[in-house]
């Protein structure tokens, strides 16, 4: 079965850091483009982080760069999502997707550029 699931979500106080892991089953991680995207209550799911295949080229949106970090152990099947001085606004659940290198052209932010999801992992960044 392929599957995708995420761990190391919490809460945590502002100015904190969580380390978000996703580990794929039956399917071998380093060959997809790995994405991290969240969901706060009542807003639309918006992209976080991104990691290519076989270059390792990160992408993250505006509103994490300088505090996220996003990195692959291909040995492990997983990637991780470092998260550092976390803001109540990064309140959510935080989801991984896997994307096929067929759809390499695709925007990295593009729900349909993954063809794998996980059910999530909820973060909740409060004092």
């Amino acid at each position: 079965q392929l599957q995708l699931v995420e761990s190391g979500g919490g809460l945590v106080q502002p100015g904190g850091s969580l380390r978000l892991s996703c580990t794929a089953s039956g399917f071998s991680l380093g060959d997809y483009a790995v994405g991290w995207f969240r969901q706060a209550p009542g807003k639309e799911r918006e992209r976080v982080s991104y990691i290519s295949d076989i270059r390792g080229i990160t992408y993250y949106a505006d509103s994490v760069k300088g505090r996220f970090t996003i990195s692959r152990d291909n040995a492990k099947n997983t990637v991780y999502l470092q998260m550092n001085t976390l803001k109540p606004e990064d309140t959510g659940v935080y989801y991984c997707a896997a994307g096929a290198r067929s759809k390499a052209a695709m925007l990295w932010y593009a729900l349909s550029r993954y063809d794998y999801w996980g059910p999530g992992t909820q973060v909740t960044v409060s004092s």
